[in-house]
């Protein structure tokens, strides 16, 4: 049996990545996304907790031919 790329896979937007980059990489692999989720990323900063950045993860579908 040859690589089986598995039915669902989770793609994140890395810094220096624009949502397009990803969802392009997405297509490149065989995958559509079916959905998106996004999640604060917290810092502390001395007494106080600061929201740094929003984490968004991508869920692809893999493509059947």
């Amino acid at each position: 049996m040859a690589n089986k790329k598995p039915k669902k896979k989770k793609f994140r937007v890395e810094e220096g990545k624009s949502i397009s980059d990803v969802l392009q990489e997405m297509r490149n692999e065989g995958y559509t996304p079916v959905a998106r989720f996004e999640k604060p990323v917290f810092i502390e900063r001395g007494k106080n907790v600061e929201v740094s950045h929003q984490e968004i993860i991508f869920e692809g579908k893999l493509i059947e031919e």
